[in-house]
């Protein structure tokens, strides 16, 4: 533990820039696909949507969540084992896990568009890109208030 103790703030700070990163992906995904989903089938548009869409969640989104997961997973066991009787770390991991599965369907929804098809309409991907803005505020209250 003394190497935690010794490491703590980068540790912290490590993983806040991979829950950015992350959080960015999120937020722009969603918007990529509401332009795919109206974009010509076939056409230039679509291809390079493929193309960032791909970039975005392979070189950004999947390793910056996986960085901010383990990290927090760090972090948690650095403090103290009564942390897991704080209503505030439980709704703080909620949320995080919400969006992990937020992101596993963003996922899902891009080996969809690289087949072809088009999973939901401009319009719901306009509207779930609203999602990680609302978690994050939860997150964030949460960890740095912890009011519960």
């Amino acid at each position: 533990m003394d190497f935690l103790a010794q490491y703590y703030d980068w540790i912290r700070a490590f993983h806040i820039i991979a829950v950015m990163f992350w959080v960015a992906g999120l937020l722009l995904l969603p918007r990529f696909y509401a332009y795919h989903s109206g974009a010509i089938a076939g056409g230039e548009l679509e291809a390079k949507m493929l193309v960032a869409e791909e970039r975005l969640m392979k070189i950004i989104m999947n390793p910056a969540m996986i960085a901010a997961f383990i990290l927090g997973i760090v972090l948690i066991a650095y403090r103290h084992a009564d942390l897991f009787s704080s209503a505030w770390l439980w709704i703080k991991l909620i949320c995080v896990f919400g969006l992990m599965g937020f992101h596993g369907i963003l996922s899902a929804d891009r080996k969809k568009f690289a087949r072809g098809e088009r999973p939901r309409s401009e319009k719901t991907y306009r509207m779930l890109n609203e999602i990680p803005s609302f978690a994050v505020i939860i997150i964030v209250i949460m960890a740095i208030v912890e009011p519960f």
